[in-house]
């Protein structure tokens, strides 16, 4: 099982630009969504006239499911600078993907909870470590797209573009490279990742 939780009001606001389209996944029976604060958060953003739009839907981690649910709201996302989206870092990614010419960021945490995890049709995969990164590396995440899941930048063991561990496996951190280039993000990597204490993940182990 795994939970989310809504990130610091003051820490999602600061990543936000411009307009924004709120996509909400509650996400499968087995997650923890807070639901209230991000009706809060919602109400918050539209006071303020900053919202093109929202979705509430689940499932967004599969593709085609989202690109059913968001055709109509097309013309909102395209007049929005920025995708805030509310669920685990699956769908995130999801968004990301589709989206890669948008600003996405992740407005939850992911904690890992003992037990099943369920199952997700795509590659894309959260290791539900807390503290998300997503809205430093452009939706690409770095523990689980980089072999070595390094969240400093790439190890410079890679040769045109591949991973030196796996040589069928893209460079994570090249293509997080790319995607910020993109979006003319690159200042994001100056950003330095806390380290993290893990005491409550062997505490969780022991339950």
């Amino acid at each position: 099982m795994l939970i989310t939780e809504l990130k610091n009001k003051e820490v999602i606001q600061c990543q936000l630009r411009g307009k924004v389209f709120v996509l909400v996944c509650h996400g499968c029976k087995e997650v923890h969504f807070p639901e209230q604060e991000a009706e809060e958060l919602i109400q918050e953003l539209s006071a303020a006239g900053s919202v093109t739009g929202t979705l509430v839907t689940d499932y967004i981690c599969n593709p085609e499911i989202l690109t059913q649910r968001l055709q109509k709201h097309e013309a909102a996302i395209g007049d929005a600078d920025t995708l805030l989206v509310l669920s685990c870092g699956v769908g995130v990614q999801t968004a990301a993907d589709k989206y890669p010419g948008k600003r996405v960021i992740p407005g939850c945490d992911t904690y890992r909870l003992p037990g099943f995890q369920g199952v997700t049709p795509l590659q894309y995969d959260c290791q539900q470590c807390g503290e998300c990164y997503l809205n430093l590396t452009g939706g690409i995440c770095p523990l689980t797209a980089c072999s070595k899941s390094l969240v400093n930048g790439q190890c410079g063991g890679a040769k045109n573009g591949k991973c030196e561990v796996d040589p069928n496996m893209d460079c994570g951190w090249e293509r997080i490279q790319k995607r910020l280039e993109s979006l003319g993000r690159l200042d994001a990597l100056k950003c330095p990742v806390q380290l993290r204490n893990y005491a409550t993940d062997s505490e969780l182990d022991k339950e």
